[in-house]
């Protein structure tokens, strides 16, 4: 039986980048300052750690799975009943303004972008990036993006495609609007897990962001000022988990990612795929 293969050899022709976390705001933790304070004016006050829990997600669909958590839930029911969808729209119209907010105290670049920006300049590599956050909420962000020198070619919002993370939407549609004919010559990088399966999903390559991101949650001060040996040990465990997740790399921020996208275009011009 003929069995169809064709395998691309090329240089790496994209990178789509996820934002906070990624990008800009180190830690990531515009998100996570919104969903607590959301949720705490609603008199059900939420962990640090249950707001990350569905990073990476379309805020939405990160504020229903919030809701079905055991813990939040419960309370959530005892003082407000069950949480259907127009509890759940409610929230999202009101978690909007909140977010927006905190992007606005959280646009500074995560050092090391713009000289991978220049990389892929340099290297004619096209530039896009994806995110959980709307489009409004990206409209607020992306004039002091600009306004720091990063500017992709490609942005999209999970709001935009049927489904956001862990599908593959997102990616497939910055591959289409950068005009890229072969998903084998794109890279996704991200800090979160869920983003991670989407650049699998995708078929693409795939790089995890370990300390700057989600994994971590710490900003650059709160990072800069553990001892070296805890730095360590928690980006070796924050790397292992997103290899756990099938990332073909993990590295620390985005400082790194040239050295990682010379050493694909490597691979790849010796035959081997994502």
């Amino acid at each position: 039986m003929y069995q169809y293969s064709r395998r691309y050899v090329g240089p790496v022709e994209a990178v789509i980048l996820d934002l906070a976390g990624t990008c800009v705001d180190f830690g990531s933790l515009a998100p996570i300052r919104a969903f607590q304070q959301l949720f705490q004016e609603h008199g059900v006050p939420i962990s640090e750690s249950e707001a990350r829990a569905p990073m990476g997600t379309e805020k939405r669909e990160h504020i229903r799975q919030l809701l079905a958590m055991p813990r939040i839930a419960a309370e959530w029911t005892a003082q407000h009943g069950a949480a259907d969808e127009a509890v759940i729209d409610r929230l999202y119209h009101a978690f909007e303004p909140i977010q927006i907010a905190a992007i606005g105290q959280r646009s500074q670049l995560i050092p090391g972008l713009l000289e991978a920006q220049e990389y892929c300049q340099q290297q004619d590599i096209k530039i896009g990036v994806n995110s959980g956050y709307s489009r409004s909420m990206l409209n607020a962000m992306l004039p002091a993006l600009a306004e720091q020198g990063f500017v992709p070619a490609s942005v999209v919002c999970a709001t935009e495609v049927p489904n956001g993370r862990p599908y593959p939407h997102m990616s497939l549609k910055g591959m289409l609007e950068l005009a890229i004919g072969n998903v084998q010559a794109c890279v996704k990088v991200d800090d979160t897990l869920t983003g991670l399966e989407e650049g699998l999903a995708a078929g693409m390559w795939t790089v995890g962001v370990a300390v700057s991101g989600n994994e971590i949650g710490l900003d650059q001060e709160q990072w800069d000022s553990l001892p070296e040996d805890q730095q360590l040990r928690r980006s070796a465990a924050a790397r292992q988990r997103m290899l756990r997740c099938g990332a073909h790399y993990a590295i620390d921020s985005v400082a790194e990612l040239p050295g990682v996208l010379a050493d694909i275009e490597h691979r790849l011009l010796c035959g081997e795929q994502p």
